[in-house]
């Protein structure tokens, strides 16, 4: 007979058995996020492309799941929102059932149920980030179903030069303040050598007591005015060399003409139209 496991000795045994776990776990990744020591930092930029036209300057892409997992997204714009919209209603009946929030790897392991039946149909590359019973975790998933987890992860047309800043300068249990400086700098550095994207910054601090949402966390330095007139007086150009040619107006007059010829059995008309 089975011995039923209160709250309490649960917590032991799941802490006891922490490494075990963390061996087995079989998940994967994806967007501008950041581990820090005892929370997760998430950071996008604003910038929404239809082809090489900005459409929106102030777009926002992080989006709401549950009250401890956050969630990027970059892809086509419908399909980045309807996938998180499904995926927050169906978390958001979890917690109903379940009575508390729920962990990371059930909302990756739904999200990716639904992109893998779908073969890649959905172009949405999305990341998920959040604080749970068992830490921080980031969370990757690509339109094909394929998931991923990491300490930091970027996605997105700008993801490779924000990769090479978080590869310099991560560390390991980084503290608040630096892991925001770190993901402003790695998302400013996408910014700068991406046409993609642009903008603003901002940031998702999710913590074990609660999320701040900073929007935004940093405008953008891009801003100028117009510097003088452009408008120069007549005569600053030398004219080298001055010639009128006079055209003759011809008029034309145009006469139509319309021939019908009725008959017994049809009737036909004829168009004729001259220049006089």
């Amino acid at each position: 007979m089975r011995k039923k496991m209160n709250l309490n000795d649960f917590s032991k045994w799941l802490q006891y058995n922490k490494d075990i776990l963390c061996k087995q776990k079989l998940f994967f990744l994806c967007l501008y996020f950041f581990s820090a020591h005892d929370g997760v930092v998430l950071g996008v930029d604003t910038r929404a492309t239809s082809g090489e036209v900005v459409a929106d300057k102030n777009c926002s892409k992080i989006h709401y799941i549950a009250p401890n997992i956050y969630c990027c997204g970059t892809g086509t714009a419908a399909d980045t929102e309807k996938t998180t919209d499904m995926l927050r209603s169906n978390l958001a009946l979890q917690i109903l059932s379940m009575g508390h929030n729920p962990r990371l790897i059930m909302a990756s392991r739904i999200l990716q149920d639904f992109l893998f039946r779908h073969k890649g149909q959905i172009s949405a590359m999305l990341l998920l980030g959040g604080v749970d019973c068992t830490g921080s975790h980031i969370f990757t998933a690509g339109p094909y179903g394929s998931v991923n987890k990491a300490p930091f992860a970027t996605v997105g047309s700008g993801d490779l030069p924000a990769l090479v800043v978080f590869e310099d300068r991560f560390k390991p249990n980084m503290t608040e303040e630096d892991a925001k400086l770190l993901v402003r700098d790695a998302i400013s550095a996408g910014n700068m050598n991406d046409l993609g994207s642009g903008s603003n910054v901002d940031l998702c601090v999710i913590r074990k007591n609660g999320t701040e949402y900073i929007r935004p966390f940093e405008s953008s330095n891009y801003k100028c005015e117009r510097q003088g007139k452009c408008k120069y007086p007549e005569g600053t150009t030398t004219i080298v060399k001055k010639q009128t040619i006079n055209l003759d107006l011809v008029e034309e007059e145009t006469v139509s003409l319309m021939l019908c010829a009725k008959g017994k059995f049809s009737n036909k008309c004829f168009y004729f139209e001259s220049v006089m």
